[in-house]
């Protein structure tokens, strides 16, 4: 994955905001601290391949340590909304912001509780199951938006599981940071119950 030096610059002041933070409040395991740049910066930053060139807007579900929302801000001119409910972790991500010289909106509220945003793309890693993701993302994607969700070794039954609410079209490609991993590139996707 190709960056511009200043893209590198943004991931050192994160990365040195996430190592001091990370002291106080439990953000990452410590244990990927010295494997940073490929276990969060590589792993949230390859979602920017998959990002439409028309897209505009992205929402990242239950952002906690800024993977992938705060990546993706430091890598494109998106409009960014950070949605995570935990207060502390809340002014991390806005503070994380400041770091890298990119404005975001973090909405300091539970995903299920956000009202009147609509977004291009959803993100999400290590959140939830798949069922329940497009359960939040539902409501904040635009009518044609995509989402875009890390998984790992669980996804296929998580898909299999999500079948009994949703029909869902998507595609996976592997994971370039975690040989376990891979993204799912939701494209579309509605209830079972509804006809169309």
């Amino acid at each position: 994955m190709a960056v511009s030096r200043e893209t590198v610059e943004r991931f050192k002041a994160l990365g040195d905001h996430l190592i001091k933070w990370n002291e106080r409040i439990n953000l990452v395991s410590k244990t990927t601290l010295s494997d940073m740049w490929r276990r969060h910066f590589l792993d949230s930053g390859q979602l920017a391949a998959q990002i439409p060139a028309s897209a505009r807007s992205l929402a990242d579900l239950g952002s906690g340590a800024g993977f992938p929302g705060l990546v993706l801000a430091a890598m494109t001119d998106l409009e960014i909304h950070l949605i995570e409910s935990d207060t502390r972790k809340s002014v991390f991500l806005r503070e994380g912001a400041r770091a890298i010289g990119r404005k975001v909106t973090v909405h300091q509220q539970r995903i299920e509780s956000l009202q009147g945003l609509a977004v291009d793309v959803v993100t999400a890693r290590a959140l939830a199951p798949v069922e329940s993701l497009l359960e939040y993302a539902e409501p904040l994607l635009k009518k044609d938006g995509i989402a875009l969700f890390l998984k790992g070794n669980t996804l296929e039954t998580e898909l299999t599981d999500s079948k009994k609410s949703w029909h869902i079209e998507s595609t996976q490609s592997r994971s370039i940071s975690d040989p376990s991993g891979c993204i799912l590139k939701v494209e579309a996707f509605r209830r079972v119950r509804d006809r169309k």
